[in-house]
C-alpha cells in the first residue's frame, strides 16, 4: 500500500487488471439492483444476503456450518463454532449502525466491532482495542508475520486518516484495501478476520456500491475458498503490485459470486418459493 501519491489508494485503480475488476463489480451489482424483486421486496432481499453473508464469514473463521442450521439456531453461547457463528451475525447486524461514524472515526467504530465480535468472550481490558507489545493473537486462518503492537497502531492511524481525508478510489479498491490491511495487522487479540470482513462490508455500503447492502462479499470469499483466500491475502501483503493487484481482485470476484447469491434469492422470491 505504500505510495508518495496524494490519494494512495485512488492510485491502485490504476494497477493492471483493477480497473478491470471494479467494471465488472459495478456492472454486476447494477444488473441484481435492476431486479424486478428490488423493487417492493428489498427488504427481504437485504435481509437474507446478511444472513448468507454471516454464514460465510463464520466458515472462514472455522464455522463452516450449513445455512439452514444457521438459520434455525438460537443459542449461539456453548462450543466455539457456535460463538463464532453468533459473532459473525452480530457483527453484519451492527455494521448498518455504524455507518455514519465511519467516515469520520473509523478507529471507533473497530473497536465497536471488537467489542461485539467478543461479547464478553475476551478479557474485559482486551476488547475494543489494539493488543499491546506481548500479547497473543488468536487467529488460525492467517499465518503471515505478525506486525508489533508500534507498527499496529502507526499502520492503523494511517488507514484511519486515509479514510478520514477521503478518496476518489472505487468502493472496490478502498473495501480490499481496510480488508487486507485489517488482515495484515491482526489489531485485536481475536476476531480480526470477521472484523476485517464486516470493515469490507461498511466501505462498500457506505461507498454507494451497494446501499442495501444485498452484495454479501463474505459469501464470495468462502465460495471460493480459505485457501485461495489465504493466497490472495498472502499477495496483498508482499506489497507488489501485481499481489495487492490479485488480491482486489479476488475481493472483487467475491462481490460479483456474492451478487449471484441474492440474484437467486431475487429469483426465489419472484416465485415465491424462498
Amino acid at each position: 500500500m505504500s505510495t508518495t501519491a496524494s490519494d494512495p489508494l485512488a492510485t491502485l485503480g490504476s494497477l493492471p487488471g483493477v480497473s478491470d475488476a471494479v467494471d465488472s463489480v459495478r456492472k454486476a451489482v447494477d444488473r441484481v439492483y435492476g431486479h424486478r424483486v428490488m423493487r417492493r421486496r428489498s427488504n427481504e432481499v437485504t435481509a437474507e444476503a446478511a444472513l448468507r453473508g454471516s454464514r460465510g464469514s463464520a466458515a472462514l473463521a472455522g464455522a463452516d456450518w450449513n445455512l439452514e442450521e444457521v438459520r434455525r439456531r438460537t443459542d449461539f453461547s456453548g462450543e466455539d463454532e457456535a460463538r463464532t457463528v453468533g459473532a459473525a451475525l452480530r457483527l453484519t447486524a451492527e455494521a448498518g449502525q455504524l455507518l455514519s461514524i465511519w467516515r469520520q472515526s473509523p478507529l471507533r467504530v473497530l473497536a465497536r466491532l471488537h467489542l461485539v465480535a467478543a461479547g464478553g468472550a475476551a478479557p474485559d481490558d482486551a476488547v475494543g482495542r489494539p493488543r499491546l507489545a506481548g500479547e497473543s493473537v488468536d487467529e488460525p486462518l492467517i499465518e503471515t508475520p505478525l506486525p508489533g503492537a508500534d507498527e499496529v497502531a502507526g499502520r492503523l492511524e494511517g488507514l484511519s486518516q486515509l479514510i478520514i481525508a477521503g478518496t476518489a478510489a472505487p468502493a472496490l479498491v478502498t473495501a480490499a484495501v481496510v480488508h487486507g490491511e485489517l488482515l495484515a495487522l491482526r489489531p485485536f487479540g481475536s476476531h480480526n478476520g470477521l472484523v476485517a470482513r464486516t470493515a469490507e462490508r461498511i466501505v462498500l455500503i457506505g461507498s454507494g456500491l451497494d446501499p442495501k447492502s444485498i452484495c454479501p462479499a463474505e459469501v464470495g470469499h468462502a465460495e471460493q475458498g480459505r485457501a485461495a483466500y489465504v493466497a490472495a491475502f498472502e499477495g496483498y501483503t508482499t506489497g507488489t503490485p501485481e499481489g495487492v493487484a490479485a488480491w482486489i481482485a479476488h475481493c472483487g470476484r467475491s462481490v460479483e459470486l456474492g451478487v449471484r447469491e441474492s440474484t437467486a434469492v431475487c429469483e426465489a422470491l419472484q416465485r415465491g418459493a424462498a
